[in-house]
């Protein structure tokens, strides 16, 4: 079954990827890969090279250099005329394609340090893909986010939320200035059953509550600005997400 990638990269629209996990994780995957089990990790990074992709950045540098099958996954993206970075996020977009590889597998946390790599890949990733005068189709994803909650871990979570809340600000900020630009944000769930709950009887303070290790059945926000923004309003299953984008690119 054909990605929306695959189907928008036929008109000429240039596509990107960001990830905090490493990027042949599942969400990132997704959107070029297609393998029978998420776990497939060395599969989903031959299916990278083979991809549509034409900016990525994230983890999981290991899956295309040190990976058990001896292929070198580095040469043949560079064959395919990327420029791959694997010491630091570039500060300047290239007049290649962008392989930005900065992890062995997932990225640090942002307690651990990982710093402003979310949203200076994206604002990386927008100066890259805008030059395209077709148009550009860009995801990025705060992925530890869910990691904190299954970790049950608020300092986790909160700490990887304002990053993905930093990031997001670089993509309004360039829609607002651009014109042309929707901006969506969403989940493909919640996890932790997290809530800011009432500190025992002291309804003056809160403290975090999570009721699982697993994800919840918490209904999940669509939010859109820009364009068409009000195609997203309503409630609807979360596959039409991907039926309100596809009309925007072919109807």
């Amino acid at each position: 079954i054909e990605t929306i990638v695959e189907q928008i990269s036929k008109k000429d629209i240039v596509t990107g990827v960001v990830s905090t996990s490493s990027i042949t994780h599942a969400t990132p995957a997704s959107f070029y890969a297609h393998v029978k089990l998420r776990r497939m990790y060395e599969d989903i990074a031959v299916d990278m090279v083979a991809s549509d992709i034409d900016f990525f950045a994230g983890g999981g540098l290991k899956f295309f250099n040190n990976r058990t099958d001896k292929q070198n996954l580095i040469e043949q993206l560079k064959t395919k005329g990327f420029d791959v970075i694997t010491d630091q996020l570039p500060t300047t977009v290239s007049d290649k394609k962008q392989a930005i590889l900065l992890a062995k597998d997932e990225m640090p946390k942002m307690l651990d340090g990982r710093g402003d790599f979310l949203p200076n890949a994206t604002k990386l990733a927008l100066d890259a893909l805008s030059k395209n005068e077709e148009g550009f189709f860009l995801m990025v994803e705060g992925s530890q986010i869910d990691w904190g909650g299954h970790a049950n871990d608020a300092d986790y979570l909160i700490s990887e939320l304002i990053d993905f809340d930093n990031a997001m600000g670089v993509a309004l900020d360039f829609a607002k200035q651009n014109g042309e630009t929707l901006v969506i944000v969403t989940a493909d769930h919640e996890t932790g059953g997290f809530t800011l709950a009432s500190d025992e009887d002291d309804y003056n303070k809160i403290k975090p509550v999570f009721s699982t290790g697993g994800h919840s059945a918490t209904m999940v926000p669509v939010f859109a600005k820009g364009p068409s923004e009000n195609v997203f309003g309503g409630i609807y299953e979360n596959t039409e997400i991907y039926t309100k984008m596809y009309s925007l690119f072919f109807e």
